[in-house]
């Protein structure tokens, strides 16, 4: 029995769940449609398919073409889209609260009723190539989809989420209704909204429809990955060199994540971290510079990113490790440590307020804990992180871990960072 009255689950007979938050101060509604499955669940061949099925979800129904979907939901003001991740697929909207029923319709018929016809697949294919093409155009985006490879090496979680030219060039409706089928299974599905909402009209809406999706065979159980820190120099005029570092991080679930999270403010999170005022404010190297965390269900990633100078680039990245293994050594001050548990707790009470937000934080608990966990408890958790939590993490983290870098620029082929990289 869920404590929280702003909290409601209902479980269906075939395993969806249907969960809300109620926010009856605001005036709109953030609903998504969860999978449980993501690019990590694809295999080398299927590699590009959860991302291309998010596509086609918007391109027709037996009730409703393209247009018709875009149309109802431009009519009403609501906002709609879709996101593929490494383990989570998810079709959402937001709407006033009184066009509910209306945003529960078309989400459950692009969901339930797409029709994958070979003619919009034509059409899509191209259009996932110049989003394919849209990365390697843009350098900074370039090295962070590098640095998965890098840092995961040939485990799934290295590979794209958009897949390969040659792969998107074989997929055709068949393939596409086959893989949907496979792994939208029904205790795979979360249903998560937040707003101005009553819960039971909600399942009243929902369990209709949602209640007809059939259990499948079941999955494979995902295969858990080891970092292997390697290293993807590419030479490229450009007048900036671009590059990513990457470490060990925690997972998800990891008892670990408040004080990395507390590490990664402190390291690069925002403007007063060690990377923004070292290498920005105090040497003028780059103007963009900052750190970041990259977890799953049973593993993780802390990443840094910068642009430079090509000149500047064997300097920056020593100046980044130097601040690495500074952490590792050295016990951060109550003052900084309170500063940047102030930053976190600040920023996690203003999402909040955001239905979106809620939305989205109603379904990841669901998947990776099967419960709601009050901010409050995180809140706890993130003040009872003390200085020695950091040494602890990065003697765990870091000692017999590999820095992987995915670099971009002129000339950076030559470059041997090898030794700079030692933790």
């Amino acid at each position: 029995m869920n404590k929280n009255p702003k909290v409601s689950k209902t479980v269906l007979d075939n395993g969806v769940r249907i969960l809300s938050f109620a926010m009856p101060h605001v005036r709109s509604v953030s609903m998504g449609v969860w999978v449980h499955v993501g690019a990590r669940d694809e295999t080398d061949a299927e590699s590009g398919l959860s991302h291309f099925i998010e596509h086609m979800i918007f391109k027709g129904t037996a009730r409703r073409n393209a247009f018709q979907i875009a149309k109802e939901f431009d009519a009403i003001g609501g906002q709609t889209n879709a996101f593929t991740s490494m383990e989570h697929t998810c079709y959402h909207a937001r709407v006033l609260d009184i066009h509910l029923e209306t945003m529960v319709d078309i989400l459950s018929d692009i969901f339930l009723n797409s029709v994958f016809d070979e003619r919009e697949v034509a059409r899509e294919r191209p259009v996932i190539f110049q989003e394919i093409g849209m990365v390697e155009d843009s350098p900074e985006e370039w090295v962070h989809a590098k640095i998965s490879p890098a840092f995961w090496g040939s485990h799934a979680l290295g590979r794209s989420i958009l897949g390969t030219p040659e792969n998107i060039q074989g997929f055709d409706s068949r393939t596409i209704r086959e893989f949907f089928k496979s792994r939208y299974q029904p205790d795979r599905i979360v249903v998560a909204a937040a707003g101005n909402l009553r819960h039971d009209r909600l399942v009243d809406l929902l369990a209709p429809v949602f209640s007809s999706i059939a259990a499948g065979s079941g999955l494979a159980d995902r295969c858990s990955p080891t970092d292997a820190g390697g290293m993807t120099c590419r030479h490229r005029d450009l007048e900036q060199t671009h590059f990513c570092l990457a470490m060990r991080g925690v997972s998800v679930t990891d008892e670990r994540r408040f004080a990395a999270s507390l590490l990664n403010t402190v390291l690069g999170g925002n403007m007063s971290s060690r990377l923004f005022q070292t290498i920005r404010e105090e040497r003028g190297l780059a103007y963009s510079i900052y750190s970041f965390l990259t977890s799953y269900a049973d593993a993780g990633m802390l990443g840094i990113y910068s642009a430079v100078t090509p000149e500047d680039a064997g300097t920056c990245i020593r100046l980044i490790m130097d601040q690495v293994r500074q952490l590792r050594q050295d016990p951060v001050s109550k003052v900084v440590l309170d500063d940047a548990k102030a930053f976190i707790k600040g920023n996690l009470l203003m999402a909040e307020e955001n239905p979106e937000n809620q939305m989205v934080r109603l379904a990841q608990n669901e998947f990776y804990f099967g419960r709601h966990i009050p901010m409050q408890r995180v809140i706890d958790r993130i003040d009872a992180v003390a200085a020695g939590d950091f040494l602890d993490l990065t003697d765990g983290l870091w000692n017999d871990s590999h820095v992987a870098l995915t670099i971009l620029g002129p000339g950076v082929e030559k470059d041997d960072f090898s030794e700079v990289l030692a933790l």
